[in-house]
């Protein structure tokens, strides 16, 4: 059998979601970086027209562009060998799939692009082996770093919200450490859709970069391990006492889960608020738009209000892409199991989520995300 080619970069936060998954799940694949002739000529035209990482090339030959997409195809080859059963687990991991992939961006883009000092020879490193022998690197590699550091920007991190990021992130580590410290994954012994979720910007970044790697380290060791974790074949779980490699008996969530997600809400609830917003009032105001005509990743700017600060940044339909899963799965409820996500989701600070929904809705056509 053909190994899967996965096009990406250790630098790219979105990869690791990807990469995490491919280890886990014991698939054989070889990563490449998107700079060669062949993915020029015979992957780029299958990605409909959006230059992106993570792709993979499947075993038979299919390109496939977006982490949740390339996820979703391996997971259904794999009888969903990582979304937990119960509902509270299910809703969770899903929800923390959506966090890890949007929800946080900003101290992403904070940690990598605001201390040039301790991170400039890692990031020029790393940019420079994209860029195919024939060009200049020196000026592409400046161009692209350009271009990110003003996505930073657009996700909110600019000067007068620094201290704001950091301290929400240092408490969101402390509380991830405290988790970590009693269960190897998010949901027990054995690692969910959630799990790979947050690991994109937990590792590509947060978990890699020469500053933020010294915090983790240095402030959480059961994190970092975490981190380790993900990224390794093996459970990995030497120092827990369970080694029963399952999730959680009896639909359990850990108080310590619940902890996580209420520190997350803080900013992810509002700025969720506000894109929804922008958007669907955005949305009004096109002229109805044809079926799969490409949802782009930003639609305007929304401002929201974080612990008495003023943020702005890009409202993204991508969001709701991922959101609209947890919101499906949350409407087949019914009964006491619907009873007692409620109660989860209110103990959580989340329960708004599941109202905050687009006028209109968005698929998938040719390897983009589309409105239907």
């Amino acid at each position: 059998m053909s190994e899967i080619t996965l096009y990406g970069s250790p630098l790219s936060l979105y990869t690791g979601r990807v990469r995490s998954y491919l280890i886990k799940a014991g698939l054989v694949y070889r990563e490449m970086l998107p700079n060669s002739r062949h993915y020029e000529e015979n992957v780029l035209p299958q990605m409909g027209g959006r230059r992106s990482i993570p792709a993979v090339v499947t075993q038979s030959g299919k390109v496939i562009r977006d982490g949740a997409a390339i996820i979703d195809h391996y997971e259904a080859k794999n009888n969903n060998a990582f979304s937990p059963e119960s509902p509270k687990q299910r809703i969770l991991s899903l929800l923390f799939d959506v966090i890890g992939s949007e929800g946080l961006l900003r101290p992403a883009m904070h940690y990598r692009w605001s201390f040039p000092n301790e991170n400039q020879e890692f990031l020029q490193f790393h940019f420079e082996t994209f860029v195919p022998p024939q060009l200049d690197k020196k000026e592409v590699v400046e161009q692209r770093m350009n271009t990110m550091r003003g996505a930073g920007r657009n996700f909110g991190a600019v000067a007068e919200t620094f201290a704001l990021i950091e301290s929400l992130y240092i408490e969101l580590t402390e509380k991830l450490n405290a988790h970590f410290s009693l269960h190897p994954y998010l949901l027990g012994a054995k690692p969910c859709i959630g799990d790979f979720g947050l690991i994109a910007p937990l590792y590509g970044h947060l978990g890699r970069d020469p500053k933020p790697l010294r915090l983790m380290q240095a402030k959480a060791v059961c994190l970092f391990r975490w981190v380790e974790r993900m990224n390794r074949p093996e459970p990995d779980i030497g120092e827990f006492d369970a080694q029963n490699h399952h999730y959680l008996v009896d639909d359990q969530i850990p108080e310590t889960l619940v902890d996580v997600l209420g520190q997350l809400a803080i900013d992810f609830i509002p700025e969720t608020k506000a894109a929804c917003m922008c958007i669907n009032e955005w949305l009004g105001e096109q002229s109805s738009p044809e079926a799969n005509t490409v949802a782009e990743r930003g639609v305007g700017m929304c401002t929201f209000e974080v612990a008495g600060e003023s943020i702005t940044a890009l409202a993204q339909p991508y969001r709701f892409y991922l959101l609209k899963r947890v919101q499906d799965e949350y409407d087949q409820l019914s009964g006491t199991d619907k009873d007692d996500v409620d109660t989860l989701l209110q103990a959580c600070g989340m329960s708004e989520l599941m109202d905050l929904r687009l006028s209109r809705e968005i698929g998938r056509c040719d390897n983009r995300e589309v409105w239907l």
